[in-house]
C-alpha cells in the first residue's frame, strides 16, 4: 500500500496569476472546480478553440481569454499552470516551459508530470475540506466529497465562526486557549454522541 506523501495547502487564488491551457471539457472542468473554490480566481485561458460553454463561464466571471496556439510566452509571470489540451506533446512542452521558469504545473489526467493535484473540495462556510486520493482516483475524491458534502451540517461555517470568538475572548497563553477550546469541542462531540 501507498503512503500519500502530498502537503497540502490552500492558495488564495486571486492572488496568483493562473493560467489554464485548453479549451475543450477539460478545461471546462478545471476552470468550474477552480471558480467554485476561488470565484474571484485571477485566472487566464488560452486554446486555439474553446467550447462554447467555457467562453460563457469565462465571460460570466469576466476572465481573460484568448483564442491561441500555445507558446511558451504565455507563461511569462504566472504562478501556476493547468495544462488541459487534448495533445499529449503539447502537453509535455507545457511541463518542460513551466519547470524552467520554475512555475507550478497541473496536467489533467497525467499525475507523473504534475507539482500539484486538484483534488475534491468541500466547502461550507468558512470551513473546507480537501480530499486528495495522491493522484490516483478523482472519482473516488468525487465520492468522498459527494458524501461529506452531505454528512457536514450547511452551518458548520457558524460553528467555526463562535470558535473563533471564543478563542479571541480568551485572554490566556497559547497552551491555556487550545487546553480550553479542546475542552468545548470535545463537550460539542460527547453531547452529540449522547
Amino acid at each position: 500500500m501507498g503512503n500519500n506523501k502530498l502537503y497540502p495547502i490552500f492558495l488564495k487564488a486571486s492572488k496568483l496569476d493562473i493560467l489554464i491551457i485548453g479549451g475543450g471539457k477539460v478545461a471546462l472542468e478545471k476552470l468550474t472546480f477552480l471558480l467554485k473554490s476561488s470565484p474571484d480566481a485571477k485566472v487566464s485561458l488560452r486554446a486555439k478553440w474553446f467550447l462554447p460553454e467555457v467562453v460563457r463561464l469565462a465571460d460570466n466571471f469576466g476572465i481573460d481569454i484568448k483564442e491561441e496556439a500555445y507558446h511558451s510566452p504565455q507563461l511569462k509571470g504566472r504562478q501556476l499552470i493547468i495544462a488541459a489540451t487534448n495533445d499529449l506533446a503539447v502537453n509535455k512542452r507545457i511541463v518542460s516551459d513551466a519547470q524552467q521558469e520554475n512555475i507550478l504545473i497541473n496536467v489533467a489526467d497525467m499525475p507523473d508530470l504534475c507539482d500539484f493535484y486538484l483534488g475534491g473540495i468541500v466547502t461550507k462556510g468558512d470551513v473546507k475540506i480537501a480530499i486528495s486520493t495522491n493522484g490516483k482516483s478523482p472519482t473516488l475524491a468525487k465520492r468522498l466529497r459527494q458524501l461529506l458534502e452531505e454528512v457536514l451540517p450547511n452551518d458548520i461555517g457558524l460553528l467555526a465562526d463562535n470558535l473563533n470568538r471564543y478563542r479571541m475572548q480568551l485572554k490566556a497563553d497559547l497552551d491555556i486557549r487550545v487546553s480550553k477550546l479542546n475542552d468545548l469541542t470535545e463537550g460539542l462531540l460527547s453531547k452529540k454522541e449522547s
